[in-house]
């Protein structure tokens, strides 16, 4: 893994726990990743270690005593069980743990910022009018600091006064051993497919995680005050492919291993070029069609192939074939005469979003992402959640949900005819 000199300078390359890409965003936020708000975010061995563990258990019978209990210097939870008694458990440094913390909150203690996706989104603009169900607090991934670097998922982050605070209302409850343990508001959702992150990869079970790492089935509704049931033979160990879900975004996990194995943007941008070499055409123009490069994802551009989603044929724009009956969204292709929507091609250039290195021969349906074909057969399986109680599939590239029967389509490139 290492060459010679790493070894001697062991400071060049810090150790990669792994990395958090969110759903819907092609390689970048709309206006640019900034500081702490970006589209992935990679998590580092921290140079001095950050983790904290529960230590004492205190039973409080008033708010104030609790207050008291909980001081500033000192990471603790508290569980408010009635207005008579708040249960405060004290958290202790772990030398053996680093601790990472998403939210929506921009305090200090939040290490990687996460705004509501809003699907197909061009600019952040048009994400801010949303009153935002991600918690401000959402959650906490613990990393073991030595190999095999495993890293755990827990619901809630500590405030800047390094509390959590579950009220009257969240969920919560002592467990058999004595321990207290509780769901935040809107909750924090975990899937870890079957076979890894692979092009054997098959979805796995939605689950919810609790403050204490515990794994529950889902509640009736996100926010219901009846937990689910605890999962004993599951844990919240996450894997190369884990999604998480914090009700407004959803963050694919991957390891450093995991994303060893992945294609590159490099790898990515051959592809396009290879596909461009081939000089595809359309069929009907007999104008030579071209992907765009990566850097110009969002405007369209003169060569750029156009599809028609119903049969997969690709063309390059043109404005016959127009059908009036559907406010003009439906066309008819002149190819093979069947009508639906006919819409531009993107590539996909969020690699960590590829569980194959294969060539981009298929697009999600309706928004016209391209990338592998186990790609897009792996990710129109999967349920995302949406809203507070239901599931459906989308494109990881713009979280649009999917279209069609399969959620993707095969694309039919004519070749030049010379």
């Amino acid at each position: 893994m290492f060459s010679p000199d790493q070894e001697n300078h062991p400071s060049k390359t810090p150790v990669k726990y792994g990395e958090l890409i969110v759903l819907g965003y092609n390689g970048s936020l709309p206006n640019g990743d900034r500081g702490r708000r970006k589209s992935r975010f990679a998590l580092f061995k921290r140079p001095k270690a950050n983790g904290v563990k529960p230590s004492t258990v205190h039973i409080a019978c008033t708010p104030q005593a609790a207050k008291a209990i909980s001081n500033k210097d000192q990471h603790s939870i508290s569980y408010t069980l009635s207005r008579a008694q708040t249960v405060v458990v004290e958290y202790t440094h772990d030398s053996s743990t680093d601790m990472f913390q998403i939210g929506r909150s921009t305090e200090s203690p939040i290490d990687f910022v996460v705004t509501d996706t809003v699907p197909g989104s061009q600019s952040n603009s048009d994400t801010q009018s949303v009153q935002s169900t991600i918690s401000r607090f959402a959650c906490r991934i613990i990393c073991e600091r030595n190999p095999p670097f495993t890293a755990r998922i827990y619901a809630a982050g500590f405030d800047s006064s390094k509390n959590i605070f579950l009220g009257e209302k969240a969920a919560k409850w002592k467990t058999s051993d004595g321990q207290m343990d509780g769901l935040t508001t809107n909750g924090v959702l975990v899937m870890h497919p079957r076979n890894g992150f692979t092009e054997d990869s098959k979805p796995g079970v939605w689950r919810e995680i609790s403050v204490c790492g515990n794994v529950f089935s889902l509640r009736e509704t996100r926010s219901a005050q009846q937990r689910g049931k605890m999962v004993e033979n599951e844990t919240n160990q996450l894997q190369d492919g884990s999604l998480i879900d914090l009700c407004g975004a959803t963050l694919l996990w991957r390891t450093a291993e995991g994303l060893s194995r992945t294609p590159t943007v490099k790898h990515l941008e051959a592809l396009r070029q290879e596909i461009n070499a081939a000089r595809p055409q359309c069929p009907v123009g007999f104008n030579t069609l071209a992907f765009p490069s990566m850097k110009r994802k969002d405007v369209v551009d003169e060569k750029q192939p156009w599809v028609y989603l119903n049969c997969g044929h690709v063309h390059g724009y043109h404005n016959w074939g127009n059908k009036e009956e559907r406010d003009g969204k439906d066309r008819e292709c002149p190819m093979c005469r069947s009508v639906g929507p006919y819409v531009p091609l993107w590539l996909g250039c969020e690699a960590g979003f590829y569980v194959d290195a294969g060539p981009p021969t298929h697009a999600f349906s309706p928004c016209g992402h391209v990338c592998s074909e186990k790609t897009t057969a792996y990710w129109s399986q999967i349920p995302l959640p949406h809203g507070t109680h239901t599931f459906h599939a989308a494109c990881p590239f713009c979280a649009h949900q999917l279209a069609g029967e399969q959620g993707y389509i095969r694309l039919i490139f004519q070749g030049p005819l010379d």
